[in-house]
């Protein structure tokens, strides 16, 4: 016997070779599928940027408003408190030494 295949070998190998190479093209349209253009990617990059900014502006923001806050806690409530307290103390510490 020859070591040639038969018509039928050669057919099935074909049908294998042509299902693997369908297979591939298959594999490349789904990762082809899945890759995002880049103008999208461009697109979805910006407003990423600017939503990042908006919070960095809504943060310093933040940060204002709480400095401006302690401030109004310092004139507001601790300035007073001293003055009203301080004449108090003096008062006492100058009476326990008399």
């Amino acid at each position: 016997m020859t070591d040639e295949p038969t018509l039928g070998e050669v057919v099935r190998r074909f049908e294998d070779r042509f299902t693997d190479i369908r297979d591939d093209i298959q594999q490349l349209g789904r990762r082809m599928d899945d890759k995002v253009d880049q103008k999208v990617y461009d697109l979805r990059h910006e407003v990423l940027a600017t939503r990042v900014a908006a919070l960095e502006t809504v943060r310093e923001k933040d940060a204002e408003k709480l400095v401006a806050t302690r401030r109004w806690l310092i004139g507001a409530v601790v300035i007073p408190l001293v003055a009203v307290l301080l004449p108090v103390i003096i008062l006492l510490i100058q009476g326990a030494s008399a």
